[in-house]
């Protein structure tokens, strides 16, 4: 099959043939249709905490077509069946996998990381890790669905509640999908911070009520000044989804007494906070990662349904041959948000 392969740091990533994924008995073979390129896969490939293998096929938001059916899966697959899945393939033995939660599995493989990923021809699956899709739902738009869990674990965690004051920090896929849930569960005020024109534009589209441009002259007290403004009184609840040093601590500084701060973005460089500023205002800081399979299957029917629309996000569709190109004009991204690669 084609895959886009990394090679090492530095290098854009070299399309070429490699062998068919072999899959264990318990496992699916999926047809790639799409797969998202998401920040996860740019950091695998600069030197850092989760730099890739040499030979690693990356990619982990990927739809498709089952092709192949092991002999001992769970549930009643069938070859032509649509499906997306969860980037995991867990051990299905644990506590953890009993209840959904994949993720927390100490044994198992993850797609993209230390098993092969979503950038190839073909790609296996867990057979408890895997979701058929409705008629209804388009491949393209169902390729949405794995940063759209992102989102609404993150507002999970949050505890958004109707009427709730939000301010989401940067307008990535991560914030645009915790903006979209936010409103979706009710939050009065979902007032996005945002740098970049484009993506300032597109966050008003996925459920902004506001969006405001941080000064960086003026800091956190800044921009808090600009979300009293636009909200008439202070956040709730503050997502920080970007993952640059000095954020968290922004975040600190612009809460008020007994606020939520939501960590969702993945910072790898060493950071510093004030713990005193946070103590004194009895701040509540709770990490935010990955999802459950409760969120995929929410996701797959809100998505069915019509009751989210989430293609305003996708900017780009690109051949395998051509993500190489695209994959690297992401680290400096103009007017892209998501972009799929189509095989």
């Amino acid at each position: 099959m084609k895959a886009a392969v990394f090679k090492e740091v530095g290098k854009p990533l070299q399309v070429e043939t490699v062998a068919d994924p072999t899959p264990e008995s318990t496992e699916l073979v999926m047809k790639v249709c799409y797969c998202g390129i998401c920040g996860t896969d740019l950091h695998a490939t600069r030197e850092g905490l989760t730099t890739a293998e040499c030979g690693q096929i990356l990619g982990h938001e990927y739809v498709g077509e089952i092709v192949e059916v092991g002999r001992d899966t769970e549930g009643d697959w069938q070859v032509g069946d649509r499906v997306c899945a969860m980037p995991f393939i867990a051990c299905g033995r644990c506590a953890a996998c009993a209840t959904g939660r994949f993720f927390e599995c100490q044994n198992k493989k993850v797609s993209g990381v230390d098993d092969q990923g979503g950038f190839a021809e073909f790609v296996t699956t867990g057979s408890r890790e895997t979701f058929r899709l409705p008629d209804s739902l388009e491949l393209q738009t169902a390729a949405m669905i794995e940063p759209l869990a992102v989102g609404i674990h993150a507002v999970r965690v949050a505890d958004v509640k109707a009427g709730s004051r939000v301010m989401v920090i940067g307008a990535g896929p991560v914030g645009l999908t915790v903006a979209l849930w936010c409103r979706f569960f009710g939050a009065r005020e979902v007032v996005v911070s945002e740098l970049a024109q484009a993506r300032a534009a597109l966050a008003q589209q996925m459920g902004a009520t506001h969006v405001v441009q941080p000064d960086l002259a003026t800091g956190a007290e800044g921009l808090l000044e600009q979300y009293i403004d636009v909200a008439g009184g202070p956040p709730d609840i503050i997502f920080e989804c970007v993952g640059a040093p000095g954020l968290l601590q922004q975040c600190i500084e612009m809460a008020p007494h007994g606020a939520k701060i939501i960590p969702v973005g993945v910072c790898e460089q060493p950071d510093a906070i004030m713990p005193f500023f946070g103590l004194v205002k009895e701040l509540n800081i709770q990490f935010a990662i990955a999802y459950n399979r409760d969120d995929f299957e929410t996701c797959v029917a809100m998505l069915a349904e019509g009751r989210i629309d989430i293609r305003p996000m996708i900017t780009d569709v690109v051949s395998l041959d051509e993500l190489p190109d695209a994959f690297e004009a992401l680290r400096t991204p103009s007017s892209q948000c998501k972009v799929l690669t189509q095989m």
